[in-house]
């Protein structure tokens, strides 16, 4: 295969994956079966409070969508104003949103209310005389009750399908914040926010999700009937859901969380620091025993229970605190809302929101060609400068790709073994075409599988344009109707981009000044757009284009009672302990004030290497119940204005967003509260005979514990090193022979490189001692080295401390681990 060919098997795979996600082909469900007459009847009366719900799903990373990206849904009519309950998640990322009814009529719609842990919304459309759903009592729902699901499956074609089952089980705790209704009525990807009604046509529940599969069937949920009134009323009567809110982690015993019934109380597991449970004395290992007098043994059962509450509403909460049974008076707060200020409007009435474009193309590049209704923007390299194309109805593809900083004199030849370059296996046609500005190289040919394929180059300025079509079948390239379609669409490929016309799509995803960054803590920064993230870092890592400057976000959970001073001051006398005074720089710290009149702090930290001054410019704030961290590393070569100039539209930029927070998000343990520096760690090496006793901060590069014996066993901490080496085959003078003839060629090699050896007894037994010292520029060090054998075993001990952080402190530790071995 040729050096950037698209063989023709690779690009068909590609093209079926493109129309597979845009219009997400799923396998049948299987339908219930049920007294036919009784269903029509049901049937008939509800589907007129059923309606499907249809808009563009969220863009992936900026890039535009194509007219066939839709997302769909459904809902159920609630008043007959226009008011219409789905799923949060329906709707979360949807835009241009239409409701269509049961009898067809569409109706731009908006999400007027919004509460994602109910996973529950409210849609309007303006309309009057709808005809709204009745609901079921919730105490009228059994399990073994006919029930039908109805909602828009798979397609938005198929809108208002019905399928038939049971109510298979009541209070199920599966992946949600409260209790779900079971059944077995088919419930698939489109049927979420559908209703699901029993025989009197009455709403018990609103279908929300089902598991899949291979060996799962029939396995669906619904939010029940109690929950869907208990959101609504909250809806209407506070325009959100006025959550109570205590402040704690509650932990679940291991019967609960696996299902089963359990007599064990929950567990808190952590305290919101000035929550309204740290307020009231509730501390981080009580256990809950009454809540007003109800017992409550599950999360699920908690959460159901603080349905019934309101913010600012006191309760007696019985806790065994300390071994003594205690009752707190609460008063609780207001849980801040996921769907607080979150309104989407319709963004137009129409679907297609590429409706009137008919011409498409990349203003940054400079090209466009032909926008036919069939044509699907299938994938966009991350640059932008590859686009694929594909047909609807899967007969074509077409890529267009731009090649920069090529030679602005290329000739017809060069131009014409590009496009080779690109193309298939078998050439039927090979050659320069003269159309002025607009010429071109083309070549037409054949793949070993069958394909047809015509590549296009053009050459402008430095860039060489690349037009690729791609027919997989003989019969549509020889058919003369579509033959002339294609060759229409290639010959409107322009190398022009014409800002002013209002029927051309752009497709550019070139961006110019600052691109925002949010990450899964809710915490968004802009920085500049060639800076990329880090796909390899722990932490959320951005780098600039030359990777001199790096930016980190670092987020943990807050301790009860800790506050923004207390921290900034651990924070600095950790930095101050792991540097000597003459090599570290701590600036002081100025307070500021975030977005939305978060308090903050920020200061800069420097360590002298040797060589140059390492830097870091930290900004410290605390928001509810996390601490955030964003540091900047940069050397002494970048400090300047440009460096205060790019701090300053950082910190500008800095926002939080309870909306843009991971739901998922639990404590995030802050370890360097819990580390104490003098507390040791013992490790055991059984195979080689030794235990050494090491301060838990240091690093164990195989994981403390490590199943497998190593013979290499190394500590890392801030500019220092701890390393054992244990050798069952050598001899000790072999192993100290091959030391000295290494130090002393390297100490030949560099002047600064010195050293000395010495006889020395070590643990009772003779050995040798090696000194380093290496003043080199970058990191100098010294090092102390002991060699020595017990039985049929050669150790080695290197203890290393960079100039920098040869502390007092640092030093006692090296020498506390090394006396600290022991010996089975």
């Amino acid at each position: 295969m040729k050096r950037g060919t698209i063989p023709g098997k690779m690009l068909a795979l590609l093209l079926a994956a493109a129309l597979i996600g845009a219009f997400g082909w799923a396998a049948p469900a299987r339908a219930a079966a049920a007294g036919s007459g009784e269903i029509s009847d049901v049937v008939k009366q509800v589907t007129a409070s059923v309606v499907a719900i249809i808009g563009k799903p969220a863009e992936d990373a900026g890039k535009p969508s194509n007219r066939f990206d839709l997302a769909h849904g459904t809902g159920v009519v609630v008043r007959a104003d226009g008011y219409i309950i789905t799923n949060a998640h329906v709707v979360k990322n949807m835009s241009n949103i239409v409701v269509v009814t049961s009898d067809g009529t569409s109706y731009p719609g908006k999400t007027t209310h919004y509460d994602e842990e109910s996973d529950l919304a409210l849609v309007k459309i303006e309309a009057a005389g709808l005809k709204a759903a009745e609901f079921a009592k919730p105490s009228d729902v059994l399990v073994g009750e006919t029930v039908m699901a109805i909602g828009t499956p798979i397609s938005f074609a198929l809108r208002n399908s019905v399928t038939v089952g049971i109510i298979s089980g009541l209070e199920r705790a599966v992946q949600s914040k409260y209790q779900l209704l079971q059944t077995d009525a088919a419930i698939n990807p489109g049927n979420s926010g559908g209703a699901l009604v029993n025989r009197k046509g009455q709403v018990v529940g609103i279908n929300t999700m089902k598991f899949v599969d291979s060996s799962i069937d029939s396995l669906g949920f619904a939010i029940p009937v109690d929950t869907v009134q208990y959101v609504l009323h909250h809806f209407f009567t506070y325009g959100k859901v006025m959550r109570p809110y205590l402040g704690v982690e509650l932990e679940e015993s291991w019967e609960a969380v696996v299902g089963l019934p359990t007599e064990e109380e929950l567990r808190v597991a952590y305290v919101d620091p000035d929550s309204p449970a740290a307020v009231a004395g509730i501390k981080q290992g009580d256990t809950l025993l009454k809540f007003d007098q109800a017992s409550v043994k599950t999360t699920i059962q908690f959460n159901e229970l603080m349905k019934n509450y309101l913010p600012k509403q006191s309760v007696q909460i019985t806790l065994k605190s300390g071994g003594q049974t205690v009752t707190r008076k609460v008063v609780l707060g207001e849980e801040e809302g996921s769907g607080e200020g979150w309104v989407k409007t319709s963004d137009g009435s129409y679907i297609d929101s590429d409706r009137g474009k008919t011409r498409i193309g990349d203003s940054h590049f400079g090209w466009s060609l032909k926008y036919p209704a069939g044509l699907i923007k299938a994938r966009q390299s991350d640059e932008g400068n590859t686009v694929l194309f594909a047909d609807s109805k899967s007969e074509f593809a077409l890529s267009v790709s731009v090649e920069e900083r090529m030679s602005e004199d290329l000739s017809p030849v060069g131009l014409i073994r590009k496009a080779v370059e690109r193309s298939g296996d078998i050439l039927l046609e090979k050659r320069y075409v003269e159309q002025g500005d607009s010429s071109y190289a083309k070549v037409v040919g054949k793949t070993t599988e069958g394909s047809y394929y015509q590549t296009r180059a053009f050459l402008k300025g430095d860039k060489v344009y690349y037009l690729l079509l791609y027919v997989q079948n003989e019969e549509n390239y020889k058919n003369s109707f579509k033959h002339n379609m294609y060759a229409d669409l290639l010959d409107s490929f322009r190398l022009t981009f014409d800002t002013k016309d209002e029927a051309l799509k752009d497709i550019s995803i070139y961006k110019e000044g600052d691109v925002p960054y949010t990450n899964e803590y809710g915490l968004t920064l802009e920085l500049p757009a060639d800076w990329t993230e880090s796909e390899y870092a722990d932490l959320p890592t951005y780098l600039n284009k030359d990777e001199t400057v790096q930016v980190t976000v670092k987020v943990t959970s807050a301790s009860s009672g800790d506050t923004l001073d207390a921290w900034t001051e651990r924070e600095q006398k950790q930095f101050e302990d792991q540097y000597v005074e003459s090599s570290r720089e701590a600036g002081s710290w100025h307070e500021l004030e975030l977005a939305g009149g978060i308090p903050a702090k920020q200061a800069r930290f420097g360590a002298y290497q040797g060589e140059a001054w390492e830097y870091l410019h930290s900004i410290y704030f605390i928001k509810d119940k996390y601490k955030y961290e964003i540091a900047v590393s940069y050397d002494e070569k970048n400090e300047g204005d440009e460096m205060q100039s790019f701090l300053r539209k950082l910190v500008k930029s800095l926002s939080l967003s309870k909306e843009a927070m991971n739901s998922s998000l639990g404590v995030i343990q802050d370890e360097s509260e819990l580390l104490d520096p003098n507390r040791k760690l013992t490790v055991r090496n059984a195979k080689y005979k030794y235990s050494v006793q090491v301060p838990e901060t240091w690093e164990y590069l195989s994981g403390y514990f490590a199943k497998e014996d190593r013979p290499e066993a190394t500590f890392l901490f801030t500019g220092g090193k701890f390393q054992i080496s244990a050798d069952d085959r050598g001899r000790f003078d072999d192993v100290v022979k091959n030391l000295e003839q290494s130090y002393k060629k390297s100490s030949e090699n560099d002047p600064l490189f010195l050293y000395e050896s010495m006889d020395e007894t070590i643990f009772d037994m003779p050995g040798k001692a090696f000194q380093v010292t290496y003043k080199k520029k970058k990191d100098p060090y010294e090092e102390r080295v002991y060699v020595f054998a017990k039985g049929n075993i050669v150790y080695t001990v290197t203890m290393r401390l960079e100039d920098a952080s040869h502390t007092e402190s640092n030093a006692s530790r090296l020498e506390q681990a090394f006396r600290s071995i022991t010996f089975d």
